[in-house]
């Protein structure tokens, strides 16, 4: 059990795990309010470049080998995430130590705690609505912090990370996860709830979760009148937003989408977004909804999300060569990936989507969601293609194929094609790459899918 109650409580941070995009964001976010932080991690090899690594010494932040060596009498915390196990080395020497161990979700309460508090809940868009949440807030002059599951281009391009920032204002953004349970230990002073679609848990499962970060949460409460099942838990319809429903403080109206440009209207504010789909909209919606309640007037929204600049591998425009437009997104889930295509739909005459499903377990729970989901979102032109599932270790069964999806969505009557390994997916996808198609790439956890994705549109 942890003695950890309030961020005064440690001064020297130890991080098993630190190159992950959960711990690399709070380790960043210590560091940033002037705490001691070291970490390591299994991708850190002797002698061998690592991007992560390099970008968090850059911080100040020590990077060890995970061997044991970066901990010592002086460390007075160590963090863990959800993947690491008690057999790892480095925490049998903490508990050797007498060192407390935290998991990351407890320190993010602990955070959460220390700072006025914007917590974005759902089991899609929560990044991408924390970043446009920060962007307006900080275009507002509010000066926030994030700390985000995902790296915000305008950061990245400082060369940093890009999934966590340290303003001098009151207000810090997080996402409550609701995939580990998590999210039941956060008390904000905004709760946001953007969807609630079957992914990791059972719908009652998911909405019981989503129940109990409704009560913990002290003051607004703000969530999607348009996501059918996240309308249920509604506190004051005025407070929510939704997309065209006339029923909330904050409805998204008139959504047109043309090539990477979206505009809409928004209590008579016009908007204009480089991005792509509906969902996008709804996502916007909720950080105006947020930022408008918090006393950012709607011409500072607009003027912000017009040069809002996206977040990494969602809906990430890679080019276009002869062509063919080429976009990379971390879609993962069956109504993220049936989401994603759409989006991609007005772009061009026909959308030919690649997926690389991950784990052999969450593929097996979702398969009737994904076929279901995948198939009724393409068109008759559209094309649906999967490699074999990402393994990424441990003792899973390998006792489903990305190919009983692709047979499912063909015996729907889809353009449906497998290709085991991806590295021969080029190949045969050239004869269908003609003018006026989007090739749209996705998955998610797999640390090797960003150069895939790029190695794939130089190759064109």
């Amino acid at each position: 059990m942890s003695k950890i109650i309030n961020i005064g409580d440690f001064q020297n941070v130890f991080f098993i795990g630190v190159a992950g995009v959960g711990m690399s964001a709070i380790a960043q976010y210590l560091k940033g309010i002037g705490k001691e932080v070291s970490g390591s991690d299994r991708y850190f090899h002797p002698n061998e470049y690592n991007k992560t690594k390099e970008q968090l010494e850059t911080e100040g932040i020590q990077c060890f080998l995970q061997d044991g060596s970066g901990i010592s009498e002086k460390t007075d915390l160590i963090v863990v995430s959800t993947a690491i196990e008690d057999t790892v080395f480095e925490v049998q020497k903490a508990k050797e130590l007498g060192v407390p161990i935290i998991k990351r979700s407890e320190l993010l309460s602990v955070i959460a705690k220390s700072k006025k508090t914007i917590a974005v809940a759902g089991t899609s868009g929560k990044s991408t609505t924390s970043a446009m949440l920060y962007q307006i807030l900080l275009d507002a002059h509010l000066e926030p912090s994030i700390i985000s599951g995902a790296g915000l281009t305008s950061i990245i391009k400082e060369g940093k990370i890009g999934n966590a920032a340290v303003g001098k204002g009151e207000w810090l953004i997080i996402e409550a996860d609701e995939s580990d349970g998590s999210i039941v230990q956060y008390e904000p002073e905004i709760g946001l709830l953007l969807n609630i679609d079957k992914d990791h848990q059972e719908i009652d499962e998911l909405i019981e979760l989503f129940t109990i970060f409704k009560n913990n949460t002290k003051g607004l409460f703000i969530l999607n009148q348009s996501n059918t099942l996240a309308k249920t838990l509604s506190a004051n319809p005025q407070n929510d937003f939704g997309f065209e429903n006339e029923d909330t403080g904050y409805s998204a109206q008139n959504f047109d989408q043309n090539g990477l440009s979206l505009a809409f209207e928004l209590r008579h504010q016009k908007f204009q977004m480089t991005s792509l789909g509906r969902h996008s909209v709804e996502n916007a919606a909720a950080a105006i909804a947020v930022a408008h309640q918090i006393g950012v007037d709607l011409e500072t929204c607009a003027a912000s999300l017009s040069k809002y600049e996206g977040i990494y591998r969602r809906h990430q425009v890679l080019g276009q060569k002869n062509g063919v437009w080429v976009i990379d997104d971390y879609a993962h889930n069956p109504a993220k990936c049936a989401a994603s295509i759409r989006a991609c739909q007005p772009l061009a005459e026909k959308v030919i989507a690649w997926f690389q499903p991950h784990g052999y377990g969450p593929t097996r729970f979702l398969k009737n969601d994904f076929v279901e989901e995948i198939a009724d979102a393409l068109r008759a032109q559209d094309e649906i293609w999967m490699s074999e599932i990402f393994y990424a270790g441990g003792t899973a069964v390998k006792d489903i194929s990305a190919n009983d999806l692709i047979k499912d969505i063909q015996a729907k009557g889809k353009n449906a094609h497998f290709v085991e390994d991806r590295n021969n997916l080029l190949e045969a996808l050239r004869p269908e790459l003609k003018e006026g198609t989007v090739l749209l790439l996705m998955g998610a956890r797999d640390p090797g899918l960003e150069d895939f994705c790029k190695t794939l549109f130089e190759n064109l």
